[in-house]
């Protein structure tokens, strides 16, 4: 029976397990700020009415890079170089800790990314929202409490029965989501309820993969387990926040051409995906006024300059007609 178990951040590394650490920890740190610009620089694309997955998007990523950014300064200063490797500091559990710090924000964020893609709207949609968001963050918490705070990340009971409470917060999490991508999907067209599918799988999936990867410390221990799992988080980290976000990203430009085609809303510009044209700009085709408003005059272009028109070999129009 085991009855103890040994924290990833006590063990020391390798020269090539150190290097690969600190590799995959700044790949991770650049693609998810990748990720922001990229999100950044397409937020136009999508119709006000799916802003909020925009802004959740760019949360998200501009979190989990700064988040990085700290868990490479306290990976360099959280391992002292020895003849036998890089030996740990009692810095050194400040290259996961700020995992969970990262996940408590992001993880709501994203349930927040998914919901605002449905179709569900007024109450019910705020409603489904703060369920979601409180039941990924308490799922979130309840494993930082079992991982770093009661048992210090050797205390396997603990780690058990904590990760057992964060499951329970997982399981209502899941079916809030579940529940509404189920019923969303049958108003949408087949091509954004596919995507809406595979997206919510991918989530779903991503969440289901990070608590394996802290089952390690219960049945292994050394420096390759402890490379394995930073490699690991990283590899979903960048997956679930980057991937996760270009399909929410397509269902919503989706959604938006077809409320410009259908005539519930507009957009400044064209809408491609995949260099397929989903829709034309969309104009107001009427614009409405308050009783009494005061509207701007037209004003009439100013003449051309004379002598600039002359040089060109240009003819004036006659502005009086």
């Amino acid at each position: 029976m085991i009855s103890a178990s040994n924290a990833p951040w006590n063990a020391t590394l390798t020269q090539p397990e150190y290097l690969l650490s600190l590799y995959f920890l700044v790949i991770a740190g650049l693609a998810l700020f990748a990720g922001f610009l990229r999100s950044w620089t397409t937020r136009n694309e999508v119709g006000s009415r799916y802003r909020g997955a925009v802004v959740a998007r760019l949360s998200i990523t501009i979190i989990a890079s700064l988040t990085y950014v700290l868990i490479v300064v306290e990976f360099l200063r959280g391992y002292d170089a020895t003849g036998n490797g890089y030996r740990p500091n009692a810095e050194a559990i400040l290259a996961f800790a700020p995992r969970f710090m990262d996940w408590s924000i992001t993880v709501p964020l994203l349930t927040v990314e998914l919901l605002a893609v449905c179709t569900l709207v007024g109450v019910a949609a705020r409603r489904t929202q703060w369920l979601a968001g409180a039941g990924a963050f308490l799922m979130i918490f309840s494993g930082f409490l079992g991982t770093f705070i009661f048992g210090g990340g050797e205390d396997t009971a603990q780690l058990l029965l904590w990760g057992v409470i964060s499951g329970v917060f997982w399981i209502f999490t899941t079916i809030v989501l579940l529940r509404t991508v189920r019923a969303s999907a049958r108003e949408l067209t087949p091509e954004a309820a596919q995507l809406l599918r595979q997206a919510t799988a991918l989530l779903l999936g991503g969440w289901a993969v990070y608590p394996l990867v802290f089952l390690i410390q219960i049945f292994a221990f050394g420096g390759a387990w402890t490379t394995t799992m930073q490699i690991a988080l990283c590899a979903i980290d960048v997956v679930v926040k980057i991937g996760f976000g270009g399909l929410i990203h397509r269902i919503a430009k989706l959604r938006t051409a077809e409320d410009v085609r259908s005539g519930d809303d507009v957009h400044p510009e064209s809408i491609w995906i995949s260099s397929v044209k989903q829709s034309d700009a969309g104009a107001a085709r009427e614009v409405y006024l308050a009783d009494e408003a005061i509207i701007h005059p037209r004003r009439s272009r100013p003449p051309l300059n004379t002598a600039v028109a002359a040089a060109a070999d240009l003819e004036l129009p006659d502005l009086d007609d």
